[in-house]
């Protein structure tokens, strides 16, 4: 297991990652606040109703929870993490009634085919040892007319973005290019793919046609 892999995986990590660590990485990341990211979450998953949401690598549950906020009816969310001090620390700190938790691999879920109308994964895909077959996990799952999201490292194509792969390699983070995604997205014929940069941080959403 990497640096970046058993960093996560400490208890110590789970009990500050979203009150400090989280907040102050991806401000510095995108120049972009975790309440920003929250509502933008809600506006690109097209949350309302009754929907089921699949949030993947979920760590403590926060954004599983406030997504879960937008629903109704039958509408549930899941987070799935493979960190059992992350898990730990979601059922504990975000419970709800629209909301629960699952320890898993992202790169096979298990889950049948078409499972949920919406499938997210915010800031943790250049963790994950096989990003591109947890990202086709995450299409398989997905209903027809459903959208996924996803929010991951973005590499320039400028010498400062080569530095950030090496150091990114160093540590166990990937950084990816511009194109992987979009691409991935148009070969699983997605559609509505838009991408949005910020910083070094890339937001990602499509829609699964019906």
């Amino acid at each position: 297991m990497n640096l970046a892999r058993r960093t996560m995986n400490a208890p110590a990590l789970a009990a500050v990652y979203e009150k400090a660590w989280r907040p102050t990485l991806f401000y510095l990341a995108s120049g972009r606040t975790t309440a920003a990211d929250r509502r933008d979450a809600v506006t690109a998953l097209h949350l309302d109703g009754s929907k089921k949401i699949l949030d993947i690598a979920c760590g403590p549950g926060n954004f599983t929870k406030y997504l879960s906020n937008a629903l109704s009816g039958d509408g549930y969310a899941i987070g799935l993490d493979y960190s059992e001090p992350m898990l730990a620390r979601a059922i504990t700190d975000n419970s709800g009634p629209r909301v629960g938790y699952l320890r898993g691999d992202a790169r096979r879920l298990p889950f049948a085919d078409g499972t949920f109308d919406a499938v997210c994964c915010f800031g943790a895909l250049y963790l994950i040892p096989d990003p591109i077959a947890a990202t086709r996990e995450m299409i398989r799952v997905l209903a027809p007319g459903g959208r996924i999201a996803l929010t991951t490292s973005h590499r320039a194509d400028t010498p400062f973005g080569h530095a950030s792969r090496i150091v990114g390699g160093w540590s166990g983070l990937r950084v990816f290019t511009t194109d992987i995604f979009p691409k991935l997205f148009a070969e699983n014929g997605l559609v509505g793919i838009d991408q949005q940069v910020h910083r070094l941080l890339q937001y990602v959403s499509a829609t699964r046609p019906q």
